[in-house]
C-alpha cells in the first residue's frame, strides 16, 4: 500500500509537469478517482517533495498548480511495463482497424527506445520480451470495420483546421448513397466507428443543427472543402454522448436490469453507464439503475449475457428481447 501511494505522488508530480495551464483540485479528484480531501492531501505531499511547484495564473476561480519539467526529469524512467502499454495500445487498435493511430502508437515508442540510454534498453530488453510473451493479445478472427486510413486522415485534418468535407453516404439497408456536406467536430469509438458531425444546413427553423453520428464504413468519396466554419465553443463530446448508452439519438428512458446471482460478480465490473446505481440483493444479485436512450444497442449488449440478465424496465426495451434468452456457458 505504501508503494501504491507513492507511485501515485510521482504520477501526480507527472501530471502537474505536463499540465501546461497547471492541475487543479477537481483535475486531481477526476485523474485519480479520489475525493476532495484525498487530492487536497495529494497535492500538498507533491508540494512539500518539491517546493519549486507554482500556482499558474488563470482566468477562472479554481487554483492551479505545475511543475517545471527539470524538476519532475529525474522521474522519468521508462520501464518495460510502459512499452508494453504502448504495444498493447497498437495491438487493440490494429483489432478495431485503425492503422493509422496503431502507427502512430508504435512511432511514439520508437521515439522513446530511441531516446533511451543503451545500457537502460540492455537491461530492460529482457523483461519487455517476457512481458510480450505473458501479454500478448491474439488478433482474434471476427467482423471489424474495413475503413481506409485515408478517411481518418482528411477528416482529422478538417476537423483541426476547422474545414467542412462533403461525402456520399450510404443507408445501412438500402444502400442508396446520398451526398452530405457536413462541420465535422470528432470521433467516436465502439464497435463500430462514427464521426460527430453537423449538417451544414441549418434546421428547418433556422438554428444550428444538432450534432449527429454517421458510420465511418458508410462514407465514401470524401473530399475536403475549401469553406470552413466556426466551431461551436460550447460543444462537448463528453456531454453529447452521456444521454445515450450508444450512439442512437432517442429520449432517455428509466432502465433497470437484473442480473442473477451467478453473474452479479462479473456484472459490477461493467461500467454500463455513467449514471447508473448499484444495488445488491439479498440473494446475491444485481440491480443496475441508469437513465439512457439506446435501446436497440442495450439489446444488442443484453443478448450476450443470456439467461443471466432480466430486463424490469422499460417495457420497450424487453419487448425487443426474444422470450427465452440462451443459456451461454460464459459470461460477457
Amino acid at each position: 500500500m505504501r508503494y501504491a501511494r507513492a507511485d501515485r505522488m510521482i504520477q501526480l508530480a507527472l501530471e502537474m509537469q505536463a499540465a501546461r495551464g497547471g492541475l487543479t483540485l477537481s483535475d486531481i479528484e477526476e485523474r485519480f478517482g479520489v475525493s476532495r480531501r484525498t487530492a487536497i492531501r495529494m497535492r500538498d505531499a507533491v508540494i512539500a517533495a518539491f517546493p519549486q511547484a507554482d500556482e499558474v495564473p488563470s482566468n477562472d476561480r479554481a487554483k492551479r498548480w505545475r511543475l517545471d519539467g527539470a524538476n519532475v526529469r529525474p522521474l522519468l524512467g521508462v520501464t518495460a511495463e510502459d512499452l508494453t502499454a504502448l504495444e498493447n495500445a497498437a495491438v487493440l487498435l490494429d483489432k478495431a482497424n485503425l492503422t493509422d493511430q496503431a502507427d502512430a502508437v508504435r512511432g511514439v515508442a520508437s521515439k522513446v527506445k530511441a531516446s533511451m540510454a543503451a545500457e537502460l534498453m540492455r537491461r530492460i530488453e529482457p523483461d519487455l520480451a517476457a512481458l510480450a510473451e505473458a501479454e500478448g493479445m491474439a488478433l482474434h478472427a471476427g467482423p471489424k470495420p474495413a475503413i481506409p486510413s485515408s478517411l481518418f486522415a482528411t477528416l482529422r485534418t478538417a476537423i483541426m483546421s476547422c474545414r467542412k468535407v462533403s461525402f456520399h453516404y450510404s443507408g445501412r439497408i438500402s444502400g442508396r448513397a446520398e451526398m452530405r456536406t457536413v462541420r465535422p467536430l470528432g470521433f467516436l469509438y465502439g464497435h463500430r466507428h462514427y464521426l460527430v458531425a453537423q449538417n451544414d444546413a441549418p434546421a428547418a427553423d433556422g438554428a444550428a443543427s444538432r450534432p449527429r453520428f454517421f458510420s465511418l464504413p458508410q462514407i465514401s468519396r470524401l473530399k475536403l472543402r475549401g469553406e470552413s466554419f466556426e466551431r461551436d465553443p460550447a460543444f462537448d463530446l463528453k456531454s453529447l454522448v452521456a444521454s445515450s448508452f450508444g450512439v442512437f439519438e432517442e429520449p432517455a428512458h428509466d432502465v433497470v436490469w437484473k442480473f442473477t446471482p451467478e453473474s452479479a460478480a462479473v456484472a459490477r465490473q461493467f461500467a454500463f453507464h455513467p449514471t447508473q446505481k448499484n444495488e445488491v440483493q439479498e440473494d446475491g444479485s444485481l440491480i443496475v439503475r441508469f437513465r439512457a436512450g439506446g435501446l436497440l444497442e442495450m439489446a444488442w449488449h443484453l443478448m450476450t449475457w443470456g439467461q443471466h440478465v432480466e430486463v424490469l424496465e422499460p417495457a420497450a426495451l424487453k419487448a425487443m428481447l426474444p422470450t427465452t434468452l440462451p443459456q451461454w456457458p460464459a459470461l460477457p
